[in-house]
């Protein structure tokens, strides 16, 4: 398959371009330069922003499928897709489930509320709007048989936001460790090379519509992940359970300063009990919790801690002084 990635050396679109290459795909990838592409790839570098830049980089080629991963300006995306109709088979928007409106509904499928948002906006401010908006540039610019995948929580090699990262670190700096509770509050994420290794099977099978991809809610727990990361980190961690009542007396917030886990009660709990009935029937497969923590542990070894898009250490993790906190109860 010929297969054009906008995008294609971070996170998901990373995960798709290596997908690619080792189906033996041929990969062309459209992206700034400023993160060195994968070998095998046909580089070329545009900003997306610039007029005529993305049409002058793609020439006249086409392509057999094409994986979008922009995450800012909606307008981008439509000018995008406006230029590859009729040069593609099939076109894939990698979105997010946080275009839900929120409170996000426990169990939600795709059919929940959404942000309101505008698909030629030209403003990145708001991540949901500018989500959404990509959703809907796509539906109303591409002409073809088009796909938008709201991804939930993304673990695994070359995830850009870092929570996976952020435990690994510090479990591996040893000592007592504060472990969101209860162990066995179920988790609800995808790795990101099941992502985009069912991205690439959509696009050969023409798949249309909007999906929910993440895991089956409960496809791990916070228990065997973080005992994951205390196997793969090697390390003499002791990890200090504390139940949720405990977190919130400390004034740690889930997501964030306890970064994968949320509470099991409250509006963070349906970020991981969501609705992926549809992207399973579409054959959404995900890997065991064990091969995403090790597989995360090797690359950070090879590569190192990963940093924001914007260049800057992601602002993940509790505070020594709330984990001082926590430890104390």
């Amino acid at each position: 398959m010929r297969l054009l990635v906008l995008g294609g050396t971070r996170h998901v679109g990373r995960a798709v371009v290596e997908a690619g290459l080792a189906r033996g795909d041929e990969v062309t990838t459209v992206n700034r330069g400023s993160t060195p592409a994968a070998r095998g790839v046909d580089a070329r570098t545009a900003d997306r922003r610039t007029p005529g830049a993305l049409a002058a980089a793609l020439g006249e080629d086409t392509w057999d499928a094409v994986v979008d991963t922009w995450s800012e300006e909606p307008a981008v995306v439509g000018d995008s897709a406006r230029l590859l109709n009729g040069r593609t088979g099939h076109l894939s928007y990698v979105s997010s489930r946080s275009v839900h409106r929120w409170p996000i509904p426990s169990r939600a499928d795709e059919s929940a509320p959404v942000v309101d948002a505008d698909p030629a906006s030209t403003d990145a401010g708001d991540y949901a709007a500018a989500k959404r908006g990509g959703e809907l540039a796509v539906e109303q610019s591409f002409a073809g048989p088009s796909l938008s995948a709201r991804a939930g929580l993304v673990l695994g090699p070359y995830e850009v936001v870092g929570r996976l990262p952020w435990w690994l670190g510090r479990i591996a700096a040893g000592g007592r460790v504060p472990a969101p509770g209860p162990v066995d509050r179920p988790l609800q994420y995808v790795d990101g090379r099941d992502l985009a290794a069912w991205l690439l099977l959509c696009a050969e099978s023409g798949t249309t519509g909007t999906f929910n991809t993440v895991s089956k809610p409960g496809h791990t727990t916070i228990g065997e992940l973080l005992e994951e990361c205390v196997a793969v980190a090697g390390s003499a961690a002791e990890l200090v359970w504390r139940s949720p009542e405990q977190i919130e007396a400390a004034g740690v917030s889930g997501w964030t300063e306890l970064p994968i886990w949320a509470p099991p009660t409250g509006e963070l709990a349906p970020l991981h009990d969501a609705d992926v009935s549809a992207a399973l029937a579409a054959g959404l497969s995900t890997r065991p919790v064990a091969e995403t923590v090790r597989d995360t542990w090797a690359w950070l070894q090879r590569e190192g801690w990963p940093t924001t898009p914007s260049g800057r250490a992601g602002v993940l993790g509790t505070s020594p002084e709330k984990e001082a906190a926590l430890l104390a109860q």
